[in-house]
This record gives structure tokens, C-alpha cells and sequence, in this order.
């Protein structure tokens, strides 16, 4: 942890929004063993989420797709997609137990950090089970991303660490809201879909707010770094959303795919649009410098 992490002190505002933070998780939170309908089987024609959202939705190769790989494509995507929230969720739960270490657990800030914890570790069984439900194996970042992730949540503190939490929570966000609406979706996929936008809802309040609380007053020289930091790990989180190995799985040349992919402008407007709030707020808290913005630009963030 850095000096200046260390010194860090919570504030009446982070009283005041833990507070009612805890008070919302205490009137509306899910419990995905019995909320979700684990047996019923999935229909045949149902997508994994909105054909929208496909990483290949909008190119030649979607239209020569049979609707069964369209409906197989978008069942492993959703999948590397939950299994990438899983990852991040523990880097996401150690940040935050060492953010909170030996500090007053009679502070609501605290109480929340561990509510927050334990509403990731439902989250992370929840989208387990949905996975293994659609019959899909568990997808992994490559390893060197598997070891930067390992440095990251050991090193990250402060800003950086809330910064990077949001980062990741905001982009599944806006995906999630159409997923749970789309009447073509799974409903194990619509289901486990609002519990997590609820649920993360609370939990970006948590972060906005302490990405406020540690970026005031901070030096230009640590509000560059951390930056870079948090847009780095955006970097990251983004080329892992979707596993190459999805294409493969759907009975398509994982070359062809891979480069239909890359010229996908339907694609990349859908990301960029999702990243326009999450701009704004890094924009007002000082974290959307140059450098900063050439990353998000190089990954259709902005």
C-alpha cells in the first residue's frame, strides 16, 4: 500500500453513502440458489445473450452463420464472459480486504466492503453454475494476464484499486440491463443478469465514491499514474472479455473470425456507447488524461 493509501482517512460522505448502501442491501439483495430456476431445460432457440452484443454481429461471417451457431456462439460468448467476471471478482474481493485490513469495523464503510464481498462470492458461483447449466467449460485469460492480474490486485491500492473495480463493474453493466430485458435470451442468462445489475448497482456507488474520496487533493504526478494504472487494467479486462476459443466452438475458422472481429465497427460503437457514463465520471475525478485516453481509444472504450 502506498504512504499516501495509508494515510487515508474515511470521510462523513463515506459514512453517509456506506450507510445507505447497507441499508438498500438490506431491503433488496437476491440469493441465485433459490431466485434462479436451475432445472428447467434450456430451450434449443434461446441466445446466450442479445445477437446485438455478438462480437460478430453485423459482419459477413454472422450472415453466413446457421442459426444454430448463432445460438451456440452466443452461449460460449456470455460464458467467457461470466468466467471473466469471475476472475476479476477475486482480484475484486482481495483489493477490497486489504483495502479494509485493521480498519474500525464499527464504520459502515467497512460493514459494506464486506457486504460487497460476500455479494461477489454468490455473484461467482452464480455464474459458475449458469455456465456449467448452458454446458460450457470454464474460459481463462492467457497466462501472462492470469500473472499481471496476480501483481495487480497484490500492488493496486487506492484509486487505482476502486478505479479498476469500476471499471470492470460499469462495462458488464450496460451489457447485463439489455441481456435481462432480451426476450430471445435464456432466462437462466436474463435471471442471474438483473440479480447482478442490482446487486453491482450498490457496489459502483461504493467505488464512485471512494474514487472521490482518495483523488482529493492528490498530486499531478499521482493523478497521471493512477491514470494509467486504472486504464490499464481496463486494457485488460476488455481483450478478455471474449475467449478466442468461442469461435471454435461454434464450428468457425477461429482465424476468419478473429479478423471479422477486428473490423466489427457494429461492435465497437456497442462498447463505446457502454463506456460513456464510466468516461464522464473518470473525466470529473481527474483519472482521463492523454495516456490514459490513448488506451481507452486503442480498445473502443472511447
Amino acid at each position: 500500500m502506498t504512504s499516501s493509501a495509508a494515510q487515508y482517512q474515511h470521510t462523513s460522505s463515506d459514512e453517509d453513502v456506506s450507510r445507505r448502501l447497507l441499508d438498500s442491501a438490506a431491503m433488496l439483495s437476491y440469493d441465485p440458489a433459490t431466485e434462479v430456476d436451475w432445472e428447467s431445460p434450456l430451450p434449443a432457440d434461446l441466445y446466450g445473450l442479445n445477437p446485438e452484443w455478438s462480437t460478430l454481429y453485423g459482419t459477413p461471417l454472422w450472415d453466413e452463420m446457421t442459426e444454430e451457431q448463432r445460438v451456440t456462439l452466443t452461449r460460449h460468448e456470455v460464458c467467457s464472459i461470466m468466467s471473466t467476471g469471475i476472475w476479476f471478482e477475486m482480484i475484486l474481493q482481495q483489493m477490497v480486504l486489504r483495502d479494509q485490513y485493521v480498519k474500525n469495523p464499527g464504520n459502515p464503510e467497512f460493514q459494506f466492503a464486506l457486504t460487497e464481498i460476500a455479494d461477489e462470492c454468490r455473484h461467482s458461483i452464480m455464474f459458475a453454475r449458469a455456465c456449467e447449466k448452458m454446458g460450457v467449460p470454464a474460459y481463462f485469460p492467457g497466462r501472462g494476464t492470469i500473472e499481471l492480474g496476480r501483481i495487480f490486485k497484490t500492488v493496486a491500492s487506492a484509486e487505482v484499486a476502486y478505479g479498476g473495480i469500476l471499471v470492470a463493474e460499469e462495462v458488464l453493466d450496460v451489457m447485463q440491463r439489455d441481456w435481462m430485458r432480451g426476450e430471445n435470451v435464456l432466462p437462466v442468462v436474463r435471471t442471474t443478469s438483473k440479480i447482478h445489475v442490482v446487486e453491482e448497482s450498490r457496489h459502483m456507488k461504493f467505488a464512485r465514491q471512494e474514487v472521490r474520496e482518495r483523488m482529493e487533493g492528490v498530486s499531478a504526478a499521482r493523478r497521471y499514474s493512477s491514470s494509467v494504472a486504472v486504464a490499464a487494467g481496463a486494457y485488460f479486462i476488455i481483450k478478455n472479455l471474449v475467449n478466442k476459443g468461442v469461435y471454435a466452438a461454434a464450428g468457425l475458422d477461429t482465424e476468419r473470425a478473429l479478423a471479422e472481429v477486428r473490423r466489427n465497427e457494429h461492435h465497437k460503437s456497442m462498447v463505446r456507447s457502454s463506456c460513456a457514463h464510466l468516461m464522464d465520471f473518470l473525466a470529473q475525478s481527474g483519472l482521463l488524461t492523454k495516456p490514459a485516453i490513448a488506451i481507452y481509444k486503442s480498445i473502443d472504450m472511447l
